[in-house]
């Protein structure tokens, strides 16, 4: 069954109302409801606040990286291993055709019900994980494939074991070895971009966020019990880190915004997965378009103006 979250209740008594005049084959009424939910739809989903997007990129429905994996990657398979020390489920790589284009794809995934998502680790990788992406990357550099990154993560994860194998060098040398990566690279906040956990897999020649996706240095939950100590000042946190898509297209830290389905991926995951997979292709098309020497030095260009200010005259 479909979950709702708070704010789309009135959305979710007019499908269930839809649903029983298609029990009566009442066309009249199905056709108004129709356009009562249109209605209901823009309204809800044209004034959300930060606080309701986090909800959105946290939904349980939403599609995670396998799941457009599925339905975009076509003779799809599965590249397992860092070669060093173990396979991490919580990262998956795939090669595959996407619209006939030859593409590797790396993905943070976060599973689906207890046992997966404890074997997927909630979606934060250990060292190994970034070490198994990092590898794949090389790999699609080699044969000179391009690479779409998706990125869905609250985080790296912080525990013992990943600290005792490297985590900060683990992300730190992604961040440099894809800074350098000699192959067109697209990433794509998906869900949840958190902390260096999603950097790891975010530096490319493109990096774009689904319409109701996150992005942030923190979660909103750390923020306030690091600021104030409180649980219950998580929306303003979520207001103040200035996470969403707009918010990060608007400082200029991403490069665009993909427009997923109006009422939500979690909603329309085909829609979604179309939007994503054209977006890809266009962003494709156009990095096929630069010389070598043109490509790399609009991704250095990009990747230092991140942060960059001028002090304003007195």
């Amino acid at each position: 069954m479909a979950t709702y979250l708070e704010f789309e209740k009135k959305i979710k008594e007019i499908q269930d109302n839809i649903i029983a005049a298609e029990v009566r084959r009442d066309e009249a009424a199905i056709e108004i409801l129709q356009k009562q939910l249109e209605k209901e739809v823009a309204k809800t989903y044209k004034n959300l606040s930060p606080y309701q997007k986090l909800q959105l990129a946290r939904h349980q429905d939403r599609p995670y990286a396998l799941d457009y994996i599925n339905m975009i990657l076509e003779d799809k398979y599965e590249l397992h291993g860092d070669r060093h020390f173990r396979d991490d489920p919580a990262i998956i790589c795939y090669i595959g055709y996407i619209n006939g284009e030859k593409t590797v794809v790396i993905g943070e995934q976060k599973g689906r019900g207890t046992k997966n998502k404890i074997r997927r680790n909630f979606g934060m990788p250990h060292p190994e994980g970034y070490r198994k992406a990092l590898r794949v990357a090389k790999m699609a550099e080699k044969f000179n494939l391009p690479l779409l990154m998706l990125i869905d993560t609250p985080g790296a994860y912080p525990g013992l074991g990943a600290e005792e194998r490297n985590q900060s060098e683990a992300i730190a040398r992604n961040l440099l070895e894809l800074a350098e990566l000699d192959t067109p690279s697209v990433s794509i906040v998906i869900g949840e971009g958190g902390s260096g956990g999603a950097l790891a897999i975010g530096v490319a020649d493109k990096l774009a966020m689904m319409r109701y996706s996150v992005f942030s240095v923190i979660s909103p939950e750390g923020c306030a019990a690091i600021l104030w100590n409180d649980p219950a000042k998580v929306e303003a946190a979520t207001n103040a880190l200035k996470i969403t898509s707009e918010d990060l297209k608007e400082l200029g830290l991403i490069d665009d915004v993909i427009d997923e389905p109006l009422i939500g991926a979690h909603r329309d995951k085909e829609g979604a997965a179309n939007a994503l997979k054209n977006y890809y292709l266009e962003q494709l098309q156009e990095l096929k378009g630069l010389s070598k020497e043109e490509r790399m030095q609009k991704r250095y260009e990009k990747l230092t103006q991140v942060g960059a200010f001028k002090e304003a005259s007195k």
